[in-house]
């Protein structure tokens, strides 16, 4: 399990345009190449691992920009904000979702009251929050990794079907009794909230920020299929089940990201609603095994263990995405890399680039 924190170990160097600058919420790698998402963007950024500059352990730049209009067929306009907060790698296609939640306006300190009152009483849908999608992989002439509409194999960048208020998801779980009184509260307010994303071929993992269910946080699970130009839900199992609810004990937080490693899936968790508290990395031994297994639609996990405690400032550093080296960039010994979102000054040099940390296996 991952023990040992290396901090400000990793450089990621942005441009004045990239689509994500600072604010990292999701991370996954082909190779030496790092997928990076944020949660303020329409899009995605890949870097490339380059030779260290200073004291740092890796260092990644030469960025370049995947605006998701290009590659999908988008519900909202081409640069409404997706809140992409969980991102993953598998069988060829970059995996992301969006955090399906609603927003609440928040008051400015140069307005008044009665103006602040109205913007903290104004709920809000981005039309493009309510995306989970699959992009290809597909090397270019140069052989670098990039996402594309369509490859050249016949695969095909596809979402779950949906249109700017709803998709298949969000309209089975409306009539949930766990979390359909959830759907319309706002996902800063312990309402509806996915940031974490694992695959394990059809079957997805879709971890919740909120609600937080008196201490219970959950992940959602589900499969998914091509169906003509998008994605559509597919049957568990023989009885037909579209969703299985997976509540696990974290201690009050919620989920900020998922990773699977072999059998075991890692849990990154954090507060749910706006607040400087605990973030931690929790393990579920055999995850992979016991859900393939499961066929009950709704079970308690309680066998998680803690692995480590991450650091957090005060309105900054908040750890939101968690992802393993690959091997050919780890060595030997496992690393894991951590980003954060709203990096403090210790996490920045000048306004474009950040850091991230590893965390090491002993």
């Amino acid at each position: 399990m991952p023990k040992t924190r290396i901090p400000n170990a990793v450089r990621l160097e942005f441009a004045p345009d990239s689509l994500v600058h600072n604010n990292l919420s999701g991370a996954a790698f082909t190779g030496d190449w790092l997928w990076v998402a944020g949660d303020e963007a329409s899009g995605l950024d890949r870097l490339r691992r380059l030779d260290a500059v200073g004291g740092e352990s890796l260092h990644f730049g030469e960025v370049r920009d995947f605006p998701l209009a290009e590659l999908l067929d988008l519900p909202g306009a081409d640069d409404d904000e997706a809140d992409l907060e969980g991102m993953a790698v598998a069988d060829g296609y970059l995996w992301v979702v969006g955090s399906h939640g609603l927003k609440r306006k928040n008051i400015k300190p140069d307005r008044g009251h009665a103006d602040n009152a109205k913007r903290l009483a104004k709920v809000t849908l981005d039309a493009n929050r309510r995306l989970l999608a699959c992009l290809p992989i597909e090397p270019d002439a140069k052989g670098e990794p990039c996402l594309v509409r369509q490859a050249q194999d016949g695969r095909q960048a596809l979402r779950l079907k949906g249109d700017a208020q709803a998709n298949l998801l969000t309209r089975i779980l409306a009539d949930d009794p766990h979390f359909g009184p959830y759907m319309a509260i706002p996902g800063k307010d312990n309402g509806f909230d996915i940031e974490g994303l694992a695959v394990d071929g059809q079957r997805l993992l879709l971890g919740l920020r909120g609600p937080v269910l008196r201490g219970w946080s959950a992940l959602l699970e589900i499969a998914v299929e091509a169906h003509r130009d998008q994605l559509r839900l597919v049957p568990l199992d023989e009885s037909g089940t579209l969703l299985r609810k997976h509540f696990l004990q974290l201690d009050g937080l919620g989920v900020r990201d998922l990773h699977f490693s072999g059998d075991d899936l890692y849990i990154l968790a954090g507060p749910t609603m706006v607040l400087n508290g605990d973030i931690r990395v929790f393990k579920w031994p055999f995850a992979r095994a016991t859900i393939s297994a499961n066929r009950e639609p709704v079970r308690f996990e309680t066998v998680l263990t803690e692995s480590v405690s991450l650091p957090h400032g005060h309105g900054t550093n908040r750890a939101e995405a968690i992802c393993a080296l690959p091997l050919a960039i780890a060595g030997r010994t496992p690393h894991w890399l951590v980003l954060y979102d709203a990096p403090g000054m210790d996490r920045q040099d000048g306004e474009y680039t950040v850091f991230g940390d590893l965390l090491r296996h002993d």
